[in-house]
């Protein structure tokens, strides 16, 4: 009776052990700061929605997203470079109807600001590789960068290559779980460019999100469908949009969208943070 008491006890710590186990394996992910990485104003949204909304100006937001995981820190994007904040007129488009950047605050200081050196990120992965998307990778020379294969080999302009070949990479073929415990996963949404890819993140009590990255830029675009005239490829677009929506509807997911100023502005901007 004593012996059948113990292995009923020994059994229960068991499953309590694989129960808390398999909790911190699920929330691997510890917490989520939204930092500020450019603030800009478009001169012509119709550059983004075709036919909607001709000559009008549109307020954008640009966002990365540091996260800390068990395993380490991962960042998603890198914003605008930092080269921009000390411009006292921001970085101005080549095109008027494109977006005139300015750095409000550089991503060095929001870091610096957390505690979070530059050689604490184990990875920097980037959604595609429009600058102000990849602006302050090089910040980051020993981190991880995971990309899709073919958004790095994507040539940029005049066939130059869109990162330092000496950064280290790995070159991604589909989705990619980055941890392994299922908390940060990849997902590709190309389209926008070749090889866009999107963010899944499982937090423990803000729930699961899905950052877009460019898969849509604003809420009315992801409410009708709206696709970029200088999006890559169309077709592509709509059926990763329909893979977001998909995924928000499985997962029960909110979805932020990086671009979209009203969305941003009613979220927590680091020092706060999402857990």
């Amino acid at each position: 009776m004593k012996a059948s008491a113990i292995c009923v006890a020994a059994l229960a710590a068991i499953s309590v052990s694989v129960e808390t186990a398999s909790a911190q394996t699920r929330f691997g992910v510890d917490r989520l700061y939204i930092l500020n990485c450019g603030e800009g104003v478009a001169g012509d949204i119709s550059r983004w929605s075709p036919g909607v909304n001709v000559g009008q100006s549109m307020d954008f937001v640009d966002n990365c997203y540091l996260i800390k995981h068990a395993q380490g820190w991962i960042l998603w994007d890198t914003g605008v470079t930092d080269a921009v904040a000390a411009m006292p007129d921001g970085q101005a488009p080549a095109d008027p109807r494109a977006i005139h950047w300015r750095r409000p605050k550089t991503l060095a200081s929001q870091l610096e600001q957390l505690g979070v050196k530059p050689s604490d990120v184990k990875y920097v992965a980037v959604s595609h590789t429009h600058p102000d998307h990849i602006g302050n990778v090089e910040m980051f020379p020993q981190a991880m960068l995971l990309v899709q294969k073919v958004e790095y080999e994507w040539p940029g302009v005049s066939n130059a290559p869109r990162f330092r070949p000496e950064h280290p990479v790995t070159k991604l073929e589909g989705d990619k779980d980055v941890f392994g415990d299922g908390s940060v996963t990849i997902i590709a949404t190309p389209g926008h460019t070749p090889g866009h890819q999107s963010l899944l993140v499982r937090l423990p009590k803000t729930g699961t999100l899905v950052l877009s990255g460019d898969a849509v830029h604003f809420k009315s675009n992801w409410e009708n469908r709206g696709v970029p005239s200088i999006n890559a490829d169309k077709d592509k677009t709509l059926a990763s949009m329909q893979r977001i929506a998909d995924l928000l509807a499985k997962e029960n997911a909110q979805l932020w969208i990086n671009h979209d100023k009203a969305q941003r502005d009613a979220l927590k901007m680091a020092p706060d943070y999402y857990d």
